[in-house]
């Protein structure tokens, strides 16, 4: 997969700028989107007792986050952009990070489940391995990630002012494997419509084996 951009922390200030300039729209235009397909995906393959402890990963406003909190697990957010983490922290009550994607800091073997709702792929390409590996590392064995991205043909770039990754699900597989994961599902959303008219390739992954983190 081709990416011809370079600087990648600039890449990922550009684009954590829209959101920050954003942050109130985005927050009233999400508001009322429904996930619940993702966020059962998630729950209902972690094999241990509840409470979970979920990692809410982009929680941008913490719409899924408070959801998360709701149903009785111990949810903490995390997010690059600091209005998205002062909303986030006041509308849930939760933890929430302030962490850049290209910089994560994350405990090891601490969460059931990872939730990675559109928010992956906006990690430049050639960080992607590297961050994925970073939540490998703070799953406990046996813990589970969803991941929900929008499909296309490996091309990478510019949309307006935010960078975005577009993956055929080949290639995203081959991204998870490499990081330690197993699939255990796929599907695409919305549900109900023919696959042209269904732009979000969402998977779920169990961690399988301890990488040797670098």
């Amino acid at each position: 997969m081709s990416d011809p951009l370079n600087g990648l922390s600039q890449l990922a200030r550009q684009t954590l700028s829209h959101y920050e300039h954003n942050a109130e729209g985005f927050r009233e235009g999400t508001r009322d989107h429904d996930v619940s397909q993702n966020i059962d995906a998630l729950l209902r393959h972690i094999q241990v007792e509840a409470p979970l402890h979920i990692l809410d990963v982009g929680c941008g406003p913490g719409r899924d986050l408070k959801r998360f909190a709701a149903l009785g697990h111990v949810a903490v957010g995390l997010d690059g952009c600091k209005p998205f983490v002062e909303m986030a922290r006041a509308d849930s009550g939760c933890e929430v990070w302030l962490q850049d994607f290209l910089a994560l800091d994350l405990p090891a073997r601490r969460f059931d489940g990872i939730f990675a709702n559109a928010t992956l792929f906006h990690i430049p390409v050639q960080a992607l391995p590297g961050a994925l590996r970073q939540l490998q590392h703070s799953l406990k064995p046996g813990g589970v990630l969803l991941s929900s991205n929008p499909r296309g043909n490996d091309q990478a770039g510019w949309n307006v002012d935010r960078y975005a990754a577009y993956y055929q699900l080949e290639t995203w597989q081959a991204f998870m494997r490499a990081a330690g994961f197993i699939e255990i599902e796929h599907y695409y959303r919305p549900t109900g419509l023919p696959r042209d008219q269904q732009p979000w390739l969402v998977s779920v992954w169990r961690s399988v084996f301890a990488k040797t983190f670098l």
